[in-house]
C-alpha cells in the first residue's frame, strides 16, 4: 500500500485554524506594541499568541491522528481474510480492507489467526462537533494451538496500522478520567483456524470483532477446530 500524509480531521481542523489566525493576530499585534515602546504589553500579546498557535499546532497533530482510524457504523465489514496453505503449519494471509488501497500479503505461522483494532466510541459533546466513533486495524497474527509450539517456535506478527500526528489513543487513555466524552476500548476477533482456500469476514460490532466464515473451507476448518 502506498503511504500517504493524512491531513486532519475537518471536526479539527476548522477549531485550529481558528486558534492559529487568532494567534497570528496577537502576534501582530504585540509586534506592533514594539515598535510602539509598549514591552510590557507587546509581552502578553506574544504570550497569548504562542499560547494560541501552539493549541492550534496540537490540534491539526490530533487531527491527522485521528485520520488513521475509519469511521464505524453499526456491525460493520472491516476486513476480509482467505488463507492459502504453503506448508504444515504455515500459511499466506491475503487480506483485504477498506482502509488499504491494495490487498496486503501476510506470512503466517501457526494453526490459528488473529486480527486486533483499536476503536474510539465517542459521547455527547464530542458527537455534536462532527466526531464519529471509528476505528483502526492494529495486528495480524498467527499462533499455534499447542502451548508448547506457541512458547517455542517463531511467532509471526504484523502492524497493520498508518502512523501520523500526536498518539490521540495514548493521550485520552492517559486522561480518561478526566475527559468523560469518549470511550476507548482495545477490540480483538477471537481468534479462528487458518485453512488451505479458507474464507473469512471480520465484522465490527458495537461490542468488539467477530470472524465469520465465508466459504465451505472456513466453516469446515472451523467444525473441526470446535
Amino acid at each position: 500500500m502506498a503511504e500517504y500524509f493524512p491531513l486532519p480531521d475537518p471536526a479539527l481542523a476548522t477549531p485550529a485554524l481558528l486558534l492559529v489566525l487568532l494567534g497570528l493576530l496577537f502576534l501582530i499585534l504585540a509586534l506592533t506594541q514594539i515598535r510602539r515602546g509598549r514591552l510590557v504589553l507587546a509581552g502578553l500579546r506574544s504570550l497569548f499568541a504562542i499560547l494560541l498557535l501552539s493549541a492550534g499546532i496540537i490540534l491539526v497533530l490530533l487531527g491527522i491522528n485521528l485520520q488513521t482510524y475509519q469511521r464505524l457504523t453499526f456491525e460493520q465489514p472491516i476486513a476480509a481474510v482467505k488463507f492459502r496453505q504453503l506448508g504444515p503449519q504455515h500459511y499466506r494471509a491475503i487480506l483485504h480492507s477498506p482502509a488499504a488501497e491494495n490487498d496486503r500479503n501476510f506470512d503466517l505461522r501457526g494453526d490459528e489467526w488473529q486480527i486486533d483494532a483499536r476503536v474510539l466510541k465517542w459521547k455527547p459533546p464530542a458527537t455534536l462537533l462532527g466526531l464519529d466513533s471509528r476505528y483502526r486495524l492494529e495486528r495480524l497474527s498467527g499462533r499455534y494451538r499447542d502451548l508448547r509450539q506457541e512458547r517455542e517456535l517463531p511467532r509471526t506478527v504484523y502492524e497493520l496500522s498508518t502512523r501520523g500526528g500526536l498518539d490521540l489513543w495514548s493521550i485520552l487513555g492517559r486522561f480518561k478520567r478526566h475527559v468523560d466524552w469518549v470511550d476507548t476500548y482495545y477490540g480483538s476477533a477471537s481468534y479462528m483456524p487458518m485453512n488451505d482456500g479458507a474464507r473469512f469476514d471480520v465484522i465490527l460490532t458495537q461490542s468488539g470483532l467477530i470472524a465469520r466464515p465465508l466459504n465451505e473451507a472456513a466453516r469446515e476448518a472451523v467444525r473441526n477446530w470446535q
